[in-house]
């Protein structure tokens, strides 16, 4: 019993630490701030349900992250349909709704990457997250993170530079 309420302990400081770095992490996923805010909560709540099968805590932060991912994709994989609908129907009935003028931000060159560059971009750069615990939080092979952080920087580039 009290091995599990030490571990409850360290979540505790753990969420409070990073609240704003998780929420922000789910929001690059779903880019909208309530359900960015759901999966947040719903993350910690499985977090305090599975807090004792974590055997080591000095990885307490990269094992939160990785569930914030992982709920970030369920609920993205949940919504999918729905969203790509919505999307199609948007387009169809305001064709010009967009913008013609190309938005030279970072912020619009970022959302046009894939997610899988996308995602690593904002936590490397934005989250300041070492490689390392990128991989950990993503459960990806370290040079996998590399590869692609490279690939997703130069594509990055190219998208700016056509742009711009």
């Amino acid at each position: 019993m009290r091995v599990g309420r030490k571990q409850e302990k360290l979540l505790i400081q753990c969420i409070t630490e990073n609240q704003e770095r998780a929420y922000r992490l789910a929001y690059s996923y779903v880019r909208n701030k309530e359900d960015a805010l759901d999966i947040v909560q719903d993350a910690i709540h499985k977090a305090f349900m599975y807090i004792e099968s974590l055997k080591n805590t000095s990885s307490l932060k990269s094992w939160f992250f990785r569930i914030v991912v992982t709920t970030s994709l369920d609920f993205i994989r949940k919504q999918k349909k729905i969203q790509l609908m919505d999307e199609e129907t948007l387009e169809i009935v305001l064709p010009s709704s967009q913008d013609r003028y190309a938005d030279l931000d970072l912020a619009k060159s970022l959302d046009e990457l894939p997610e899988k560059y996308r995602i690593l971009i904002i936590l490397r750069f934005f989250e300041d997250m070492k490689i390392e615990e990128i991989a950990e939080v993503l459960d990806e092979k370290l040079s996998t993170v590399k590869t692609r952080l490279y690939q997703g920087l130069q594509k990055l580039r190219l998208n700016m530079s056509e742009e711009g």
